[in-house]
């Protein structure tokens, strides 16, 4: 069984047929799944599918591309929901400079704050990280919370090797079937089993054969079979330890 540690069902790209899919992939042996929330509205959704559906949960907490007009209301309210029993994570947070959409000072605020407040909630924290990795990684070493993974990884070896001195975990997606993923390659099969995590992020990253198409929990099996040749393992044993590992990093 399968555990999809990054997904977002709440998105408008399943308003057409979110009940269908969410059938669908416990079929294709999806036991679990988290819904990561990316604003306070997202996050006020994704604790709603959790509690209508017993085998997912949630994480609540604005993406550095929806924190440009956050306040310390919109903090409140994130810290409101994380009370919620199926909320089990602050994220996803972090620092994007792909597009700049929020000035880097205003994310870098923004994730520091929710930061310290996984860490005063005890809670974990799921960290996106596009193109800012000095940045992340220094904030991350400044503020140090007791769990968190940096979802679809995508930083150097070195730099995993300085973030599993820190506690952190790492998770990959569909990115890692690309043709130009030997980078990735090479730190999945250096990371030792207890310190990794598959995940989807659907509707985004279709693994390959699909690329380009929208993307489902259902496809982190295609993730799980990718990561089991790089390991040199079965896609049994890598289903077991990704969800031994998911259940005891949300601590569910």
């Amino acid at each position: 069984m399968l555990f999809d540690t990054h997904a977002h069902l709440t998105d408008e790209a399943f308003d057409g047929d979110r009940a269908d899919v969410l059938h669908r992939i416990r079929e294709n042996g999806v036991s679990l799944l988290l819904n990561a929330g990316s604003s306070v509205r997202s996050s006020e959704d994704s604790v709603k599918l959790a509690e209508e559906y017993d085998f997912i949960y949630a994480s609540v907490g604005v993406h550095p591309e929806d924190c440009k007009d956050m306040t310390s209301n919109d903090l409140q309210k994130i810290a409101a929901l994380a009370q919620n029993k199926k909320a089990v994570a602050v994220g996803e947070i972090g620092l994007d400079y792909h597009y700049d959409f929020t000035p880097r000072d205003v994310q870098k605020r923004h994730f520091s704050e929710q930061l310290e407040l996984a860490r005063e909630l005890d809670l974990p924290v799921i960290i996106h990280d596009r193109e800012a990795h000095g940045d992340t990684l220094e904030i991350v070493k400044k503020i140090k919370v007791q769990r968190g993974v940096f979802h679809c990884y995508s930083g150097s070896l070195e730099m995993a090797k300085e973030l599993l001195g820190l506690g952190y975990l790492l998770s990959f997606t569909g990115v890692i079937t690309f043709k130009n993923a030997a980078r990735s390659h090479e730190i999945v099969k250096w990371l030792p089993d207890d310190k990794i995590m598959i995940e989807t992020d659907s509707p985004y990253l279709s693994p390959e054969p699909l690329r380009g198409k929208r993307n489902d929990p259902g496809n982190v099996r295609l993730v799980a079979q990718k990561i089991a040749e790089i390991k040199g393992k079965t896609l049994q044993e890598i289903a077991a330890l990704t969800m031994k590992n998911g259940r005891e990093f949300f601590n569910i």
